[in-house]
């Protein structure tokens, strides 16, 4: 396939609104590309370029971006930066200058690709003090090369935005409808190679192939998720549940093969170099292979821990681990166990994995009580709260391991104020002492690969956290108009809110009343934020909680 023909399925998917019509596009393509294109292709139409196990990335903000095109258009850079802003969209910028460019010299034969592909593979490992020069080389050859509608998707690609509305169950079920497969082997061969690039080679080979699938060890898969709810509901729904504390430390997932250990966080980085004395004990404390999911800790001289940001600033460390190590104590606290000695233990019950993870661990576990009373689950809240911890988790005692699926099979209970985990796709200068940075910040949930506006929040921080936060974003401004911008979407906030309102204001027809920011979730990806889905679920539910009440709308 050249990467034209992509770029121009890429044009029909947006000028799409139907989801099956999507589906039914991409399912056509897929028989008939080649095994690498195959690969290839399906990360691409979702905006990737490597699986999410990979360490890979691009390392490419819009500005370097920026200047690679005005480079190839041979205009200057603010020209760039002008047009983005005029239409807040990277990618029609760089369509428009392309189709105008001046430079001649560019033109050659179109990229297939697999030669697009290799040449973001090279960008990616560029390193060293003059990675950005070659970055910056090869962004211009790719650009140089391509049609003005090629590089406006190659442009959103490199960005991590493709905006053609494509998200991931989207593309499992074309991929499950092009070789006339069942949608859940998709999803089953999905939650263990998390890469559905993989996945779609597996489904051309047959369903045997996809069957028989497994975790393996030193490839992290997505953690299981939860969603909050209440002790009442839980009980009343399903019965019995296992309570475990809800510790506010943060996810780790950790991976051992004889002597050998390595730790991922949340979003699938590599931390085993800035978790030492984590992977120390859990291979002190392990017998045989292992994939363990547990909660990294870190604790005073007195045993009781300490805020979730003390572990993030360790996750977040390159150099000085070992005087951060003596400053900051970190433990691990397990939960599950999703691989022993070669058997992939997703499939099975929490309760048959709960008790292999206890012949497989020595110490570190985490505590567990089996209740069906609401007052003795209760009580173990109220103790963890007593000792630190954020709350309580009641997981259902039946329920296999769905790596990053979210739902009732692990719900967490917490006294806060309800808070939503949403992206950052937008800011507004501050006026007053905020002056010189951002005082406002556009947030937005997630719906099959795009991202919907829910409102805005400009409370809740600190000076310190303004400054913090511009530092943060500066780099990340897309366009801008007016006294607004646009960010590329890469952060995530922890929003609180005292009600979600119906609003015709916002992409999603929802709005929060009273936002107020709680911090930056280091540890989660866009990809993980609130859902439509469960936007409406919660609206719903607040609208019952309130006996019908509380279902207002934002004029």
């Amino acid at each position: 396939m050249e990467f034209a023909e992509f770029a121009l399925v890429c044009e029909r998917l947006e000028a799409l609104a139907a989801r099956l019509e999507m589906r039914d596009l991409i399912a056509s393509l897929l028989p008939g590309l080649d095994e690498a294109e195959l690969t290839i292709f399906v990360r691409f139409i979702q905006g990737r370029v490597f699986p999410d196990w990979s360490p890979e990335k691009l390392g490419i903000g819009p500005n370097l971006l920026y200047e690679a095109v005005a480079y190839v258009a041979g205009r200057k850079r603010a020209d760039v930066v002008r047009l983005v802003n005029e239409t807040g969209d990277a990618g029609l910028a760089v369509e428009r200058l392309l189709a105008k460019r001046q430079q001649s010299a560019f033109f050659s034969d179109s990229l297939s690709l697999a030669e697009v592909h290799a040449l973001l593979v090279r960008t990616a490992s560029a390193s060293g003090a003059q990675s950005q020069q070659a970055k910056m080389r090869l962004l211009r050859q790719g650009f140089g090369a391509m049609t003005p509608r090629e590089a406006r998707y190659f442009a959103r690609l490199v960005l991590a935005e493709l905006r053609i509305g494509i998200g991931e169950g989207t593309v499992r079920d074309a991929i499950a409808l092009a070789f006339e497969l069942e949608p859940a082997l998709i999803e089953h061969a999905q939650q263990a190679r998390n890469d559905l690039g993989e996945v779609a080679l597996l489904a051309r080979i047959g369903p045997e192939a996809l069957r028989e699938v497994s975790i393996v060890p030193f490839r992290p898969v997505r953690l299981m998720l939860a969603q909050q709810g209440t002790i009442a509901q839980q009980l009343a729904d399903f019965g019995p549940v296992a309570v475990e504390y809800k510790y506010d430390g943060s996810r780790i997932q950790f991976h051992r093969v004889g002597q050998i250990g390595r730790c991922w966080s949340r979003r699938l980085e590599e931390v085993t170099h800035a978790l030492p004395e984590v992977v120390e004990a859990l291979l002190a404390a392990t017998s045989g292979d292992v994939i363990l999911d547990a909660e990294v800790v870190a604790v005073g001289p007195d045993g009781r821990p300490l805020p979730f940001q003390t572990v993030l600033r360790r996750f977040r460390r390159k150099h000085g681990v070992a005087e951060a190590r003596e400053a900051i104590a970190l433990v691990p606290r397990v939960f599950d166990c999703l691989y022993a000695d070669g058997e992939t233990l997703l499939d099975r019950p929490l309760a048959e994995r709960r008790a292999r993870l206890e012949a497989q661990l020595g110490d570190h576990l985490a505590p567990q009580q089996v209740l069906d009373d609401e007052e003795a689950v209760r009580a173990v809240y109220e103790q963890a709260l007593a000792d630190g911890n954020e709350g309580v988790m009641l997981k259902l005692p039946a329920s296999p391991y769905t790596p990053g699926a979210r739902g009732r099979a692990w719900v967490k209970i917490k006294p806060e104020v309800e808070t939503l985990d949403l992206a950052v796709v937008g800011a507004g200068w501050g006026e007053g002492r905020r002056a010189g940075a951002f005082g406002t910040y556009e947030l937005a949930v997630q719906d099959r690969g795009q991202l919907l506006g829910v409102g805005r929040v400009a409370t809740g921080m600190t000076d310190e956290d303004l400054a913090a936060l511009h530092a943060l974003f500066k780099d990340l401004v897309i366009a801008e108009s007016g006294n607004t911008v646009t960010l590329e979407p890469q952060a995530v906030f922890e929003v609180g809110y005292s009600e979600i309102q119906k609003s015709p204001n916002y992409a999603s027809g929802y709005a929060l009343r009273f936002p107020r920011f709680v911090r930056v979730r280091e540890d989660k990806g866009v990809d993980e934020v609130e859902t439509l889905e469960t936007l409406e679920a919660r609206y719903r539910r607040q609208a019952t909680q309130n006996g019908g009440n509380g279902t207002s709308t934002v004029e």
